[in-house]
């Protein structure tokens, strides 16, 4: 049995999930988590050498109190070979690529059916690599994107951000004060000021109204 933790912040989504699993025969749901600090606590409770374990984990990257990506990151620094299936309904080109590039065994949008789901569950169970058509398309022009000298041309601002700074980002583009965005993160305003600077110079907006409309143009605010 491939043994799954669950880890969405809504009740309703996890079963679903649960649901959706029940109907197979090789895939059981041996745990859930409702935010980030959790998730990181099941997987170790789950290491332990009385435990049963878990195979993999689906994780929401919009996780409460430390998000998905910070969580994969931490997973993989921790248990290197749990594959990790990033599970978001953000459009594929805001987190698929970004997650793949942590560490993630997999991206798969909430909108799949229960085939697929099965199916990239397995299949990172199995030590492979589960991305859809879509997602590959995305990989493949950031491949190119960062070939040769000509990678500035060709990658939007935005892509290269680092992790922190792209969460800092998308927060200061949907209104939220340095204060608020410090407390969310878990850090210093003076370090949200520091990221904030940075993202300004690498987009080449002169303020936190031209991020907002630059993540509007990009289409990077959708849920």
């Amino acid at each position: 049995m491939i043994r799954v933790l669950i880890c969405d912040d809504h009740v309703i989504v996890r079963q679903g999930i649960k649901q959706i699993l029940a109907d197979t025969a090789d895939i059981v749901v041996a745990g859930e988590a409702d935010n980030g600090p959790e998730a990181i606590r099941k997987v170790r409770e789950a290491s332990s050498p009385q435990a049963v374990g878990i195979e993999v984990v689906l994780m929401d990257i919009a996780m409460p109190h430390r998000d998905g990506l910070d969580v994969l990151r931490q997973l993989k620094s921790e248990f290197p070979k749990l594959p990790v299936l990033m599970l978001s309904t953000y459009p594929d080109k805001q987190y698929a690529v970004r997650s793949l590039k942590l560490g993630a065994a997999g991206y798969l949008n909430k909108s799949a059916d229960s085939e697929q789901m099965s199916t990239a569950i397995r299949k990172v169970a199995a030590g492979g690599l589960f991305i859809t058509p879509t997602v590959a398309e995305h990989m493949a022009t950031a491949l190119g994107a960062g070939v040769g000298a000509s990678r500035s041309a060709h990658e939007p601002p935005h892509e290269r951000l680092s992790h922190r700074e792209y969460q800092v980002f998308r927060l200061i583009a949907t209104g939220r004060s340095v204060g608020e965005i410090a407390e969310q993160l878990v850090l210093s305003s003076n370090t949200v000021s520091t990221y904030r600077a940075r993202i300004l110079e690498k987009t080449g907006a002169r303020n936190d109204v031209e991020l907002a409309l630059y993540a509007v143009r990009q289409d990077l605010l959708q849920v």
